[in-house]
């Protein structure tokens, strides 16, 4: 089967192609089309379902080039992601522009169906809970959506907190003064704000308080009101911490909670408070709980190949393990008579 389609702005055409058309390449080896070009047509040649996955995927990078998002590998595989499994589901009869996250610096978009979940969540929630495994864009995107709505005039404040260290918020004993000791504890929100915003909007916004990184324990005994609150890695806060955190939400406020549930580094015998609040608050009307999942894990290509041969290795080594009986049971085991 066979179906040509043709992008009508020739300026976005190298953008959706990729440098030496790397974008349709990966997109051939993705769907199991065929793919040729002759100025701004594509003729997909294949089975029919994939011909017409294809065509949605190539319409959805043309619209966010359109949009002015970068258009590079990542992309290309999270359309196929996206579009595929259920589109209205994904991108579906929004349209991929009301799911786009606008930043000073860039637009953000949902690269697999839960993160477009995420951002209904946070745009239709008071509190958000968007709980799973580093490299799901949890935090990167409500940084992102709190920038957002920051421009657009919706909160006058965006304030990101993480407890300083992973159990108790012991800075005592490191040097410099507090700013100096928590630092390092927050640099992954500094470094998501920076993308979302030049930097010396984020330094004057910093100065001025409108932007305000801070570990969890500046939070107590505050009301924020018309602020976007964002508390990472929520997982090492304890029960009471969290109870104290999500109290200081004002009026016309919104909140996101992010955390990795396997990877709790409290003392032993202290409840996480992410855990707690999951218990306590599952089933209230204004908030929404966003689970991600392995399946959602964003990585660069080459990363991802590392990933899976160490956990290749891992996984041989444990097999080979399970195999060979006990060394020590060997070296101790009596001589033969």
């Amino acid at each position: 089967m066979r179906l040509t389609l043709t992008l009508t702005d020739n300026s976005l055409v190298p953008l959706v192609y990729g440098p030496h058309n790397s974008n349709l390449e990966r997109l051939e080896g993705n769907l199991g089309v065929s793919l040729s070009t002759l100025g701004n047509t594509i003729t997909i040649e294949g089975a029919e379902r994939a011909i017409t996955a294809a065509r949605a995927v190539i319409e959805d990078l043309y619209e966010q080039a359109r949009l002015g998002s970068d258009i590079d590998l990542g992309a290309v595989d999270a359309s196929v992601r996206m579009v595929p499994r259920d589109p209205a589901a994904a991108v579906g009869t929004e349209g991929v522009e009301d799911l786009t996250i606008r930043t000073r610096k860039r637009s953000v978009v949902p690269r697999t169906p839960t993160q477009a979940d995420y951002i209904r969540a946070m745009r239709d929630n008071e509190l958000v809970f968007g709980l799973g495994p580093a490299g799901t864009g949890k935090t990167y995107m409500a940084v992102a959506m709190a920038v957002s709505m920051k421009l657009r005039g919706l909160v006058d404040r965006i304030i990101l907190s993480r407890p300083a260290v992973e159990a108790g918020e012991r800075l005592g004993f490191l040097p410099g003064d507090m700013r100096e000791k928590v630092d390092p504890y927050l640099r992954p929100l500094y470094d998501a704000l920076h993308d979302m915003l030049p930097g010396d909007t984020v330094v004057k916004a910093m100065e001025s308080q409108e932007i305000e990184v801070a570990p969890l324990a500046f939070m107590r005994g505050r009301t924020l009101s018309r602020a976007f609150i964002i508390l990472d890695e929520a997982q090492n806060t304890s029960a009471m911490q969290m109870k104290m955190f999500l109290t200081r939400l004002g009026e016309n406020s919104r909140m996101v909670v992010t955390g990795d549930m396997s990877q709790i580094d409290l003392p032993s015998g202290v409840k996480s408070g992410l855990r707690d609040a999951r218990e306590v608050l599952a089933g209230t009307p204004g908030i929404r709980f966003v689970e991600f999942s392995r399946a959602d894990v964003l990585r660069h290509d080459l990363v991802a190949r590392i990933v899976n041969a160490y956990e290749t290795r891992e996984a041989r080594e444990q097999l080979q393990k399970a195999a060979t009986p006990d060394a020590g049971t060997r070296e101790h085991a009596p001589p033969a008579e």
